[in-house]
């Protein structure tokens, strides 16, 4: 059946034909994005990560991938995908490609060392047909899924980050998270215990490449307004969360009140600032006697006896329990960040306060992660030390505040960016309650 006519006046008649909305990937010179999230597109970056057997025989392409950077990178809920092309064919039966999670740890001073398979996927590309007796492809596709979690010692945990650390001395340890994927073309001649050996190796029809795995994350809510000095103090707000605590004095003068405010959400972008506020309070005689232990502005100072820094625990477990009621594990605690301050209002006559922000450091690349033996966390920590304890008008002052940091900043337009290739990763930490419950962070081992 021919499709109906229409006659419409001045027009010449053409056939009726329901036609869809025109849909166009960028919008036209008329229109504007009220909302975008790129996990949604479908497009992904044409670049490919190549790595090849030294002669040449076979070509393992990693789509997706920046085409300049030394390793290929994948994120939460990501796929492995790309093509294998194999250049010399002749003799190949099969062709098999796998990706695997290796977690290493070494306890140096008792020589333990475990060793934990995260996982392992494996796909069978092609198998050579005995009766059609057709060669090996030149290219083959592959897909793999990578898991989001694994289990150890009976427990469930999300997949850790690629990640890598040592303490040198006696207790000390290694620790390492480590990701690959490898390919190999099978010949009748070898046999399956030297394929499974192979796996690793160069050789004429084995390829393999480590890859990082860092799950991105992000802060649920944005960093609220600073907070305000009114009379009396800091005027606090709901989007902030104080944590007080206090500094003795010694030989009966009067205790401060210490007060750190940091945004309820404790979790923060490790690109980016964290900002604090601060307030002393007691009588105008004890803040007078604590000015010279107080914070200074000036950042230059060799000499600060009161800080605040963001420091990192790394702990190591290899064996995992009690030895006389002691747990066994070695841990090690780095500065990753050092916060500057500066006045906050003209004070009181009884209060005093500063505010500022705890820089990180660009080389931080992973949050926290628990994943069995192996962990890290971050706490906010502020610090006031005399220099001379035993002439000190106050005692020492340690408060610890944990703290989570996300590779990502809170999506202030309301876009979303996919995370290498998957999607964002569920925060480790999720809610104020867990990090309530995160220990203090220890020192020496």
């Amino acid at each position: 059946m021919s499709p109906a006519t229409v006659t419409l006046p001045g027009y010449p008649t053409r056939p009726s034909q329901a036609h869809s909305p025109a849909y166009t990937a960028a919008p036209q010179a008329h229109e504007h994005r009220l909302a975008h999230n790129a996990r949604l597109s479908p497009n992904r970056s044409p670049r490919e990560f190549v790595k090849q057997t030294r002669n040449g025989g076979v070509s393992l392409r990693l789509a997706g991938q920046d085409d300049q950077a030394s390793l290929p990178v994948y994120g939460y809920g990501a796929s492995v995908e790309g093509t294998l092309d194999i250049h010399k064919r002749d003799g190949i039966t099969s062709v098999e490609v796998q990706i695997e999670g290796t977690m290493m740890m070494e306890e140096v001073a008792e020589g333990g060392t475990t060793n934990c398979k995260l996982f392992l996927n494996k796909s069978i590309l092609w198998v050579k047909d005995r009766i059609y007796e057709a060669p090996c492809p030149r290219s083959l596709l592959f897909s793999l899924p990578l898991p989001t979690t694994f289990s150890n010692g009976g427990k469930t945990y999300p997949l850790p980050p690629s990640h890598e650390s040592h303490l040198s001395g006696l207790p000390g340890f290694r620790a390492r998270i480590h990701y690959s994927i490898s390919a190999i073309a099978v010949k009748p001649n070898i046999i399956p215990h030297a394929v499974k050996s192979s796996l690793l190796g160069g050789g004429d029809w084995a390829i393999s490449t480590p890859f990082d795995y860092l799950p991105r994350t992000r802060p649920s809510t944005p960093l609220p307004p600073p907070l305000v000095p009114g009379q009396w103090g800091i005027i606090e707000t709901p989007q902030w969360k104080v944590f007080p605590t206090l500094i003795h004095a010694n030989q009966g003068g009067h205790d401060i009140m210490v007060k750190l405010y940091l945004p309820a959400s404790r979790t923060f972008c490790m690109h980016e600032a964290i900002p604090f506020h601060v307030m002393f309070s007691s009588s105008a005689m004890s803040l007078a006697a604590f000015l010279p232990l107080g914070p200074v502005v000036i950042t230059s100072l060799k000499t600060q006896h009161t800080k605040i820094q963001l420091l990192r625990q790394t702990t190591v477990d290899v064996r995992n329990a009690l030895i006389l009621g002691t747990r066994t594990d070695i841990w090690r605690v780095d500065c990753i960040g050092e916060g500057a301050f500066r006045h906050a209002g003209d004070g009181g006559a009884h209060w005093t306060a500063f505010s500022g922000e705890i820089y990180i450091s660009p080389d931080i690349k992973v949050g926290g992660f628990k994943a069995g033996g192996f962990s890290t966390k971050d706490c906010v920590v502020l610090t006031m030390t005399p220099p001379d304890l035993s002439k000190s008008p106050f005692k020492e002052l340690r408060l610890t505040v944990p703290i989570r940091l996300a590779t990502d900043p809170y999506p202030r337009d309301g876009s979303g960016v996919a995370g290498y290739g998957g999607q964002y990763s569920p925060p480790s930490i999720s809610s104020s309650e867990e990090l309530e419950a995160t220990p203090e962070l220890v020192y020496g081992s």
